[in-house]
């Protein structure tokens, strides 16, 4: 058990004001797997004036230093990689394999990309009689989902830290075992008392009073649609800003002269990325309708190689899903696609196989799915496919534009030209082009109910700072 009984404020951990606890289990076993504190407004509080009174210190402090301490942050994590691997792999499900890449390693890289833009980027220019300054927005709260515990933070508090902000960070209440761990790991990096600040707590509560804190500047949120919507309105309230990276409906294009094989496999491979627990996973797969029998028996084909079980373990390729609700929520919606005759070609709302316990839900495909249904409009998050056919182009557009999100996408040709045509069309922040790979310096982010903002690279950099003009005599 990891009982976890204090928060990180200004540079030690203290005892909460707060006497509540929330517990934390392992989705693998439904058994308990940790307590926290659940922060009150005092708790909160106590953060943000921590965070507060570091902020103009930090702020004048050289670029390259705060480069250097990313830099140790970085090193810190690379030591206790597998001790991370294991407790994100029993925090939310994924297989220790993956995870120990994606989970550890990636959000390793984008923290030591943003050490480097620390010290490159240009933080003045001089325009005409102007010198324009970018200056940091303040104190920044960060508020992430279970998802990705540390490439989530990753994405927020390397750009605060290159840029002069101080932060405080509320971890999602289902997955936050591996912050307590950063929170260590940033306290031996000797980071300044006050500059990085942990609360936990459920979004409701601890997660309000931290955004409408009056010494919140800016707030750096990851999750729901839902959510990012109600933080929205509330830091319009007070003029704050806002980064939102939300929901995700994304569509992978086929065109007709595209090579079948990998279109559906790299498609069902995004789709089923940490049991279909990620925002910009492609869980919609659009085809010609004159190639729907032979893309649905690839489709199949691949999820079969899908294995169910232990995250522990070195055989999964899915885990469980992080939570029982979340595990009813998508067995509902599969059960909805199967009451309005979508077309099961695999899995379904039973449990796998021998998995008797925990969170598990089969990889599940659905073909011939109505672009208007429920499971082709609503963000499922978990392992669930479905394929709908188009007459041509023009239809395969208006599919994979006909949701409230815009958060990914991709296009299949044999002509890259036509390929990127397509994409110019397609109303998303990113689209991978024959299966490009994601890439950590160009931005990231959604349109239309997707979010606000990017996240990555030099423009994950930019949402942190604000700009000033100094009008000089000529």
């Amino acid at each position: 058990m990891h009982i976890k009984n204090k928060f990180f404020v200004n540079g030690e951990w203290v005892t909460p004001h707060a006497t509540a606890t929330i517990d934390v289990f392992n989705p693998a076993t439904d058994e308990a797997l940790g307590v926290i504190p659940d922060a009150d407004a005092a708790d909160v509080n106590r953060a943000v004036v921590a965070a507060r009174d570091a902020q103009a210190a930090w702020s004048a402090t050289l670029p390259a230093v705060r480069a250097d301490f990313i830099e140790r942050i970085c090193a810190g994590l690379k030591a206790r990689t597998e001790e991370l691997t294991d407790l994100i792999a029993a925090d939310i499900g994924m297989p220790r394999k993956m995870g120990r890449r994606m989970q550890v390693g990636l959000p390793i890289q984008i923290l030591e990309v943003c050490a480097r833009h620390a010290r490159e980027f240009s933080f003045e220019e001089r325009v005409g009689n102007s010198l324009v300054l970018r200056e940091p927005v303040g104190v920044a709260a960060c508020i992430t989902p279970w998802n990705y515990p540390l490439f989530q933070i990753a994405t927020k508090l390397g750009p605060a830290l290159a840029t002069g902000c101080a932060v405080v960070w509320k971890p999602s209440e289902v997955a936050p075992l591996a912050a307590f761990v950063l929170a260590d790991i940033i306290q031996e990096a000797g980071l300044p008392p006050g500059v990085f600040n942990l609360i936990t707590g459920y979004g409701p509560t601890a997660g309000e009073a931290l955004v409408t804190h009056p010494d919140v500047n800016l707030i750096s949120m990851t999750g729901s649609t839902r959510a990012g919507a109600r933080i929205g309105a509330l830091a319009a309230e007070r003029m704050k800003r806002v980064t939102l990276e939300l929901g995700g409906k994304s569509a992978a294009v086929v065109l007709d002269d595209a090579d079948l094989e990998a279109a559906v496999r790299a498609t069902v491979n995004s789709c089923f990325l940490n049991s279909g627990q990620t925002c910009l996973a492609l869980t919609r797969l659009i085809v010609p309708e004159a190639r729907y029998a032979e893309a649905a028996k690839i489709a199949t084909e691949v999820a079969a190689r899908f294995t169910v079980g232990d995250p522990m373990g070195d055989t999964a390729k899915l885990g469980p899903l992080v939570s029982t609700a979340q595990r009813d929520l998508v067995v509902g919606l599969i059960r909805q696609g199967i009451e309005v005759g979508a077309e099961l070609l695999c899995g379904g709302p039973d449990r796998p196989q021998g998995l008797e316990r925990g969170c598990y839900v089969q990889p599940t495909i659905f073909g011939r799915v109505a672009p208007d249904s429920v499971i082709a409009q609503e963000e499922i998050f978990g392992p669930v496919l479905c394929i709908i056919t188009c007459r041509d182009e023009e239809e395969a557009i208006a599919i994979a534009n006909g949701t409230a999100y815009g958060l990914s996408g991709a296009v299949w040709s044999s002509d890259v030209a036509r390929a990127q045509k397509v994409a110019r069309r397609l109303q998303t922040g990113q689209v991978e082009i024959n299966g490009g790979a994601f890439n950590i310096e160009a931005p990231f982010g959604g349109y239309k109910q997707s979010g606000l903002g990017r996240e990555m690279g030099r423009y994950g950099i930019e949402e942190f700072l604000q700009y000033k003009s100094l009008q000089l005599p000529a």
